[in-house]
């Protein structure tokens, strides 16, 4: 089972005064991530996500022209946007080798980092961890002075993917997409299990949960079908290729696992609107989505499988950091009153502050 692995981290690296972080996208709710760091001469890009709504673009005017992009992962919400590279002076993008496998597009530069361990972006030293939530995906600690820690988005629960053990950090940068939410995703699973029993589509998100879909539902005696897309992420994971199905071959009883978290492409956009296939989500639903309407209509049912942290998990980050401010990313706090409340003395909602 998946979760807080070790490793043999190196010692936080000392570091220079005088840096400022903005975020530009991705504090006060669910929205892309885009954070700019300036740090010793240097104007980074902590992701360049996309928003989720149609149509939606985080505003970049503030970004000026920036020196390097780090990428946590490959989703939308945080790589969407590299199309607008050429706004910001067409910097190099820094990934794992695996989140630009994913990518698949010609960058003008683009530099592969190591998923655990030490690095370097234009001279800066990094530490890097796995993050627990894609395939790929990173944390990654920046030389401020007393180090500032960014999760990206991360997970300790997935059955696949683990979490490395984050860093000493004085600044976190945290993703608390699930605000108050604490249930535990092994309570989840049972739920989704019962749901689908008699057939469903679970739409996912491309190189996230699918796998960990398969293997769990699998390990409760439960034939799964799959996407090629899905299918591709087992057999990298787990070495095994379960069967696939298309639009043309997909029956109402099969249990399938498929992207297109909202219904908005892939198999799942080709059967929406097809008599007797029902379909269980479970991934934050934006409200122009195909998804919201079939859930709001009575279509389709909405049933969590965690992805991100829970409550707990925030907490432990923030033990674990001896964080003295930690900033909640992707949430709207005045639904998150517990949260707000736990963190107490180190929550900060600053968008723009020196670190």
């Amino acid at each position: 089972m998946a979760g807080l692995t070790a490793f043999s981290a190196p010692a936080p690296q000392s570091a220079a005064a005088n840096a400022r972080l903005t975020a530009l996208s991705g504090m006060g709710r669910k929205s892309a991530a885009v954070f700019l760091l300036e740090l010793e001469g240097r104007r980074l890009l902590l992701d360049l996500g996309d928003g989720l709504e149609a149509g939606e673009r985080p505003d970049l005017s503030g970004a000026g022209r920036i020196d390097a992009v780090i990428l946590s992962h490959a989703h939308e919400d945080h790589a969407g946007g590299l199309d607008r590279l050429p706004e910001i002076g067409s910097p190099p993008v820094f990934a794992s080798a695996e989140t630009l496998r994913q990518l698949g597009q010609r960058l003008p530069a683009a530099h592969a980092l190591p998923e655990q361990g030490e690095a370097e972006v234009l001279g800066l030293p990094l530490l890097l961890g796995r993050s627990g939530h894609a395939p790929g995906g990173i944390w990654m600690r920046l030389p401020t002075r007393g180090g500032l820690l960014y999760t990206g988005d991360f997970s300790v629960e997935a059955p696949l993917l683990p979490c490395d053990p984050f860093p000493r950090a004085e600044v976190v940068i945290a993703d608390a997409s699930y605000g108050d939410r604490d249930e535990a995703l092994r309570g989840q699973i049972d739920a989704l299990a019962s749901l689908c029993a008699d057939g469903a589509i679970l739409p996912c998100p491309p190189h996230g949960r699918g796998a960990d879909m398969v293997t769990a539902l699998s390990a409760r005696g439960l034939s799964v079908k799959t996407c090629a897309e899905v299918a591709d992420d087992c057999a990298r994971l787990t070495g095994t290729r379960p069967d696939t199905v298309s639009p043309a071959t997909a029956s109402p009883r099969d249990i399938i696992i498929a992207t297109g978290p909202n219904a908005e492409r892939g198999l799942p956009a080709a059967l929406r609107n097809t008599p007797g296939f029902r379909f269980v989500f479970s991934s934050h639903v934006p409200r122009s989505s195909p998804a919201w309407a079939m859930i709001d209509s009575g279509r389709a049912q909405w049933s969590g499988w965690n992805v991100h942290p829970r409550l707990r998990d925030i907490l432990s980050l923030a033990e674990q950091t001896g964080a003295r401010r930690i900033l909640p990313a992707f949430v709207d706090l005045a639904q998150a009153p517990r949260l707000s409340q736990a963190l107490g003395a180190r929550l900060c909602q600053d968008s723009s502050l020196e670190v």
